[in-house]
This record gives C-alpha cells, structure tokens and sequence, in this order.
C-alpha cells in the first residue's frame, strides 16, 4: 500500500480509505453488516495496509462508529489508525441533536468520542452545509474543537464550492484551524465536482477522498446484468443519485465496460483505476461488504489508463443536474 499526504497536511493515508458506512446495525438499513460480519472486513482492510477510515454518528445512529472503534483499535495503536467521522444529520428527533450549531458540534464531538472509544478523532467533517446556522458560528465552534485537542484536522463533504471557499477565507481571516480536505460525489457518471470543487481543491492544497467511486455498483456492471443484492434493492440513495433511465449513464457504463476487456480486467477495477487517477483526488473511499471486493480496490491502484482510455469513458458524459448536497 503506498501512502500520500492529505492535501498540504503532514497526515499520512492510504491510496484507498475503507468508507464505514456498511457497518453498524441491519435494523438501520438492510444491506448494513452487523459487528460479526464487519469485523472481518476491517481486518483485512489492515491487512492491506489500510490506515484510513471514514465513517459518520449518523451511520447506524452511531453503531457504525462503535463498531469501527473497537475493530480498528483492537489491531492498531492508535497512533497508526487515521480515523474520520462527521457530522450534521440528525441523530434523533430533538430539533438540537443535528446540525452544525456551537451546542451540537460540541455535544456531536464528544458523543464520537465516546463511540469510538479514543480520545480524538484525526479527522472531523462536516458531512453537509447547515443553511439554518451562521457558518461562522459552525467555523468558531469547530476551531475550539480543535485547539481542545479533541480533534485534528477538518474536513468537509459535499456542498457547493463558493460555500467552501467563503468557510476557508473566513478560516483565514479568524486564524481559525482550516479545512484540509472535501470529500464530494465523484465517479465516471458524475462528474459535476469537475467544474469548480476540484479547481478550486487543487489550488487550496486541500485533499480529496471522493465517494461512491462506483456509482454505487452501477460501474462495477453487475446491476446491467441483471446481478441484484439487498443493498441494489433497497438503498433509496442510489435511486435518487442516479437516474437508471438516462440513455448517458448506459453509454459510460458500455464505455467502461470496453476498456475493462481491453485489459482483461473487472469494471470495477477501471472505475475505481479512474477516479484514483485524476487530478487532485487523494483516495477514493471505498465501500467494502464482501472479503473478494478488496481484491478490485487493491488492484486499481496499479491500472494504468492511457489517455484513449480515458477519453472513451469520459466522452458520453453531458453536464447534469447537481446531485448529493442533501
């Protein structure tokens, strides 16, 4: 496994992070694995030398991180595991137990820390952008955070780049921690981050781990072979992210498809091979429920695409409406 820095840090991760979200409890959604069956999966993804983890409180309502931080912390030190948790969804029905206010960030930090059972959390983001709070009460608030020593660095997740870049600038101004990296939608079917977030992270110096590299499956091909799953079946996120009727999406879908037989390789691998290949991105987050998945995870990291290649795959793509900012 090699190992880059996150965007101008000094924090050393892995070239693939292992997204957490499939772990925690199966009466949150029925694809999610429960500790017995993610245990393994976090072993392995040590195994590979795997240092990064990103997971969520809303994930399992904070199973997710329970389960993280026993399985991780029981193989590693703590001071060789690099693990990331966010914030923002409402984790009950409070009207206070959600957003990015001074009272929830404070109470969110340290209900994560509890669950995770460490005493920081290297990475701490915002998993959206709160319209109903001051960004500079979130900003303040997350910097007091940090100077606490509860946290190490900040991150964001999805939002639209004038509202990153006005966060960083107010950083800036205050001589508040900054944010070091984003973590937006990103794969070979959306690619709207293209326009201005990676430009503008590529300019900052700011890392970037995208997610759902696969389109949740849809790029691994197996959805139009008539392959299914629970996950396939019942993740009311897939559905609203990618439109299955749009004539595009099977264009890249067959493009990607050709340039895997021309080297002899899964769609998967490809797919993933593209996103960890382009500019400014760190390392995609890759979500793992079976052992067999690491093996196209691992061995993207190692396709070289030509520029043929990548312009096939890239060339269906027309722009798209925004999708994965709620």
């Amino acid at each position: 496994m090699d190992y880059v820095n996150l965007g101008r840090t000094g924090l050393k991760i892995s070239r693939i992070a292992l997204g957490c979200m499939t772990f925690g409890s199966p009466n949150w959604a029925k694809w999610v694995l429960d500790e017995a069956g993610s245990r393994p999966i976090i072993d392995k993804a040590i195994d590979e030398g795997i240092n990064f983890f990103d997971t969520a409180d809303m994930y399992s309502l904070g199973a997710s991180e329970e389960i993280v931080g026993r399985a991780v912390l029981a193989r590693l030190p703590r001071h060789k595991a690099v693990i990331a948790t966010k914030l923002y969804n409402p984790m009950s029905d409070d009207p206070n137990d959600r957003g990015l206010s001074r009272k929830h960030i404070f109470e969110a930090v340290d209900g994560s820390l509890k669950r995770l059972g460490t005493d920081y959390i290297d990475l701490y983001q915002l998993h959206r952008f709160d319209y109903g709070t001051p960004l500079e009460e979130t900003l303040d608030a997350l910097n007091d955070v940090v100077r606490m020593g509860k946290v190490r660095y900040l991150g964001a997740s999805s939002m639209h780049a004038w509202q990153f870049m006005k966060a960083i600038g107010m950083q800036r101004q205050n001589g508040w921690a900054p944010f070091v990296s984003m973590q937006p939608h990103y794969n070979l079917i959306y690619r709207e981050e293209e326009r201005e977030m990676l430009p503008l992270c590529l300019n900052e110096g700011v890392g970037v781990i995208p997610w759902s590299p696969l389109a949740r499956g849809l790029l691994a091909g197996k959805r139009n072979e008539g392959v299914t799953s629970v996950r396939a079946e019942t993740d009311k996120t897939a559905n609203a992210l990618y439109d299955r009727s749009k004539a595009q999406d099977d264009a890249i879908i067959a493009a990607t498809r050709k340039v895997a037989e021309r080297h002899g390789r899964p769609m998967a691998q490809i797919a993933y091979a593209w996103v960890a290949s382009r500019p400014a991105i760190t390392a995609p987050i890759v979500g793992i429920s079976k052992l067999e998945q690491f093996g196209d995870a691992i061995a993207a990291l190692e396709v070289k695409l030509t520029p043929e290649d990548v312009a096939e795959m890239e060339a269906p793509y027309h722009a798209k409406p925004v999708a994965g900012h709620v």
